[in-house]
């Protein structure tokens, strides 16, 4: 097969992927950003972990949205997941969320 096709499949998916945040995002309570995924969560619970010789958090969060192009099913009851690097922990207001017009997929 041709690569650009391969190019536009995967656009088509990231497409995909954004219009279900776009359309679920209002569901959820927190936006959670870890080095390797970004969740939506409804709870979420971080923990410093200490070591001997460092340190790592432990995250876990329920009810989540995980955001992966190559999952079958995003929504996930739990989630845990040990990192060392930073992680970002936002609120979400619970006002409807709206995307401004110029960041908006519909013509």
């Amino acid at each position: 097969m041709d690569d650009e096709v391969f190019e536009d499949y995967d656009r088509e998916l990231e497409l995909a992927l954004y219009r279900e945040y776009r359309d679920v995002v209002s569901q959820f309570q927190y936006v959670i950003e870890t080095e390797r995924r970004f969740y939506l969560a409804n709870e979420v619970n971080v923990v410093r972990r200490d070591t001997e010789h460092d340190f790592y958090f432990e995250i876990t969060m329920t009810d989540v949205w995980v955001w992966d192009i190559y999952r079958a099913d995003r929504f996930v009851k739990s989630v845990r997941v040990l990192t060392f690097k930073d992680v970002n922990v936002e609120e979400l207001s619970r006002r409807d969320f709206h995307l401004p017009e110029e960041l908006s997929l519909d013509t």
